[in-house]
């Protein structure tokens, strides 16, 4: 199943919540292919080291896909998360600028840093 983050409140600290909501959107991306298309975009633009994993829907101002961006090595695996980048659910559109790709490739150079053994 997946799972659904709204943006579209924000609950007092202590109160009674009750929550009915409707949203209506054309989905003509899956979740596969929000993920495939990130993957090819930090592939192409960023690292061969980097891969979109399974998006959670996010329900806001449009309805898009959040795909999580994880760094991995050959031989360890993914080793961890270094961004999001998001795929509008009705029109397939990656939703990103340069700073967004910028901040991706900074986490992952640290995120690599840290996991790899320094050369002797």
């Amino acid at each position: 199943m997946t799972a659904v983050d709204l943006e579209l409140l924000r609950a007092p600290a202590s109160a009674d919540l009750e929550i009915d909501i409707r949203v209506r959107a054309r989905m003509a991306i899956t979740a596969f292919t929000a993920q495939r298309k990130v993957s090819r975009l930090v592939l192409e633009r960023v690292s061969n080291l980097l891969c979109g994993e399974e998006p959670t829907l996010v329900v806001g101002d449009r309805v898009r896909w959040r795909v999580p961006v994880w760094l991995g090595f050959p031989k360890k695996g993914l080793v961890g998360k270094v961004g999001d980048i998001d795929v509008d659910v009705e029109t397939g559109e990656i939703l990103f600028d340069q700073r967004v790709l910028e901040e991706i490739s900074e986490r992952a150079d640290d995120l690599a840093r840290r996991t790899l053994p320094a050369p002797a």
